[in-house]
């Protein structure tokens, strides 16, 4: 008997281009993702031109989290972390491109992932950042009130953004009068699919050289004065008897800046958005502070998953879901279709800010990639929207959101709101 090919292999049970972003603009595509789950939960997606013309896909909850936490087995390091679009480059391009992927720890596996975590990892315990929320609630007040005096504006730019963006940057150590811009290329190495942030990949990597460039002035700054902060740990830690280079520094300050801005601000911003769509959820929570606070911040990060999908490649054949695997595959796992898996969660399909039991995975499926700062992520989230539904209870929508087109962050450009109702 021979072995099965991709050509035999199950396809999506209708035409879907998971590698296009407008299959994503108008947010994202629930019911083709529950047809998945229910009839294909693994399948062959064809990419031609693509490494190995193709991908597998993975919807299902316990799936992802199988995946997730068999890293012996799924690599982050073997062909990088992202699934991206091909943007016409060479074979050669494309195998450099990779090479400088794989400093990112993002796209390492273990042990080296643990050394280079390692580092960091102190800088987002629970009681770090539990003696962080002073500062964040001062961030907050001042966020809110500002929004409040202008009446009227739009509530990812005004509010969802900002708290995320001074967090990081405080725990990191960059100056306040870089963060301005550090924002706006975030918003074009995230954006680079949509058309109002950037246009070309010329654009994309002047972005990542300006943001290298901010990261530069920092360590110059830290060698010359260490503060307490993540980019002096990060310049003062040693990896095998050996400090980071000024490039591996640089890499991780960009992981940093983007990572921990742009997915907590689509939280926040998806999260108000499921509070305008559902006003009966919006009254609950400002009645019902502080018991609620809890729940309602898992609620909100299982809604908007602002993730949604890592790619990893199997080292090995390994069976999944029923398909045979093969070394060298790579694996796509859709954290934004396997939170809505009804055979893991109750009613996926609705916004309950009281969920208990909520055994999400917006912040991964476990194993050693789980969100490094899941624990920041779920303090901005939970004083945000605590100091919203004090100061701003009346909050209103006034016109439509519009998405960031994107395969890749399940983001919000703009919610138009009145502040004051």
């Amino acid at each position: 008997m021979t072995a099965p090919t991709k050509a035999d292999a199950p396809r999506c049970p209708f035409p879907i281009d998971l590698m296009d972003p407008d299959t994503f603009e108008d947010g994202l595509p629930l019911d083709r993702f529950a047809t998945m789950r229910s009839e294909a939960p693994v399948f062959w997606h064809d990419d031609p031109g693509s490494y190995g013309d193709g991908f597998w896909v993975v919807t299902r909850h316990a799936d992802v989290m199988e995946v997730s936490r068999t890293a012996e087995v799924f690599s982050s390091h073997e062909r990088g972390s992202l699934l991206l679009p091909r943007k016409g480059a060479t074979p050669e391009e494309e195998e450099m491109q990779l090479a400088m992927t794989r400093m990112l720890m993002l796209n390492m596996d273990p042990p080296e992932h643990s050394d280079y975590r390692n580092i960091v990892q102190r800088a987002f315990t629970p009681r770090t950042i539990r003696n962080l929320e002073g500062r964040l609630q001062e961030f907050a007040d001042d966020i809110i009130d500002r929004a409040l005096a202008k009446g009227t504006g739009d509530f990812v730019t005004d509010v969802a953004a900002e708290l995320p963006l001074l967090a990081i940057c405080e725990l990191v150590g960059v100056p306040p009068e870089d963060r301005i811009a550090i924002f706006d290329l975030s918003n074009k190495m995230i954006g680079a699919d949509d058309p109002e942030f950037s246009t070309s990949p010329e654009d994309q990597q002047l972005a990542s050289t300006e943001m290298y460039m901010h990261a530069d002035k920092l360590a110059e700054a830290r060698r010359e004065c260490p503060m307490d902060d993540v980019a002096t740990k990060l310049l003062q830690a040693e990896v095998d008897g050996t400090s980071l280079s000024q490039e591996q520094f640089d890499i991780f300050f960009m992981l940093l800046m983007v990572a921990g801005n742009e997915t907590t601000r689509n939280a926040i911003s998806h999260g108000m958005q499921a509070f305008f769509d559902h006003p009966d959820q919006w009254e609950l929570f400002k009645s019902s502070r502080p018991e609620v606070l809890d729940t309602a911040v898992e609620e909100i990060i299982r809604w908007a998953t602002p993730v949604m999908q890592f790619q990893r490649t199997a080292l090995s054949d390994y069976e999944l879901g029923g398909q045979q695997i093969r070394k060298g595959d790579r694996v796509a796992i859709y954290y934004a279709a396997a939170n809505r898996d009804e055979t893991a969660l109750d009613s996926p399909d609705t916004f309950d800010i009281t969920r208990k039991d909520n055994e999400h995975i917006a912040f991964g499926g476990g194993g050693p990639h789980f969100c490094l700062g899941a624990n920041l992520a779920r303090a901005e989230v939970r004083i945000i929207f605590d100091t919203i539904a004090e100061k701003m209870p009346d909050i209103r929508r006034t016109s439509d959101a519009r998405y960031l087109r994107s395969q890749f962050i399940n983001g919000i450009k703009e919610i138009p709101v009145s502040y004051t109702g």
